[in-house]
């Protein structure tokens, strides 16, 4: 969710403090609130590139959760009011966890820094139990053109990002590599999985550069409300900045 050009331990500093702020907040209490995860019956979650560790934590206060991050300082930062089992690692984890191990498995904004990206998506469906769930984020293309036009102010980079797959935004992870719904709908259906649903997240709420209005209760719970109503339709979700894909393995 970064976005500016971070490296090292400054990047996971910045990374914590955006967390703290509201619309670092409400891009999880979105996610928390598609996702729609019961509290009962207990559940065995997979975090895959769990970074900071706020959805492992959130969800460990009712479920299993394994969490897999291959960046140490993260680890070392990591929320962890609840327990849960947090592993420093990446792909080579991935790939010795049992099969049909998971309900729900989570990738949130990992594969864009990964270039073999169907081979996670095939290795997260397989851990995963028949029936499950995965949950991936992922940037939009169209929403990255609305960000450098309206909130940066840069229609030059918009121009340019139209024709581009990639990003100029190389933060502590890495560089990031954008990819379309439409290949996604490609990895999983050749292996007996569908997109459930499909929802945007920061339609609107990280366009305004008026920050101070955004630390107003009543402004976080109506902008909340309306980023929820149209989480789901079609010609607001192409805009989003990021795409949340719900992937169920039949």
């Amino acid at each position: 969710m970064l976005e500016n050009k971070l490296t090292g331990m400054e990047g996971v500093n910045d990374y914590i403090e955006l967390i703290k702020t509201p619309w670092g907040r409400m891009f999880y209490d979105l996610l928390f609130y598609q996702l729609d995860i019961p509290q009962s019956p207990r559940l065995n979650i997979l975090d895959f590139g769990s970074g900071l560790g706020v959805s492992s934590n959130h969800f460990a206060k009712w479920h299993n959760v394994t969490a897999i991050e291959p960046n140490e300082e993260m680890i070392n930062h990591r929320f962890k009011e609840n327990q849960y089992r947090q592993i420093h690692g990446g792909l080579d984890i991935l790939s010795a966890l049992d099969e049909n191990t998971f309900n729900v498995v989570l990738c949130h904004n990992v594969l864009e820094y990964i270039k073999d990206k169907e081979s996670v998506i095939l290795e997260l469906l397989r851990v995963m139990k028949s029936g499950g769930l995965l949950s991936l984020i992922k940037h939009n293309h169209a929403g990255k053109v609305f960000g450098y036009a309206v909130f940066n102010n840069e229609p030059d980079k918009a121009l340019v990002a139209l024709n581009d797959k990639t990003t100029d935004k190389t933060n502590f992870i890495g560089k990031q590599y954008l990819y379309a719904n439409d290949n996604v709908t490609d990895w999983v259906g050749k292996n007996n999985c569908m997109i459930k649903e499909i929802f945007g997240i920061r339609t609107f709420f990280g366009l305004g550069q008026d920050n101070e209005i955004k630390y107003s209760e009543d402004w976080y719970q109506k902008m909340f409300e309306l980023e929820c109503v149209v989480a789901n339709d079609n010609e607001y979700r192409n805009v989003a900045y990021y795409n949340h894909l719900l992937i169920e393995k039949c």
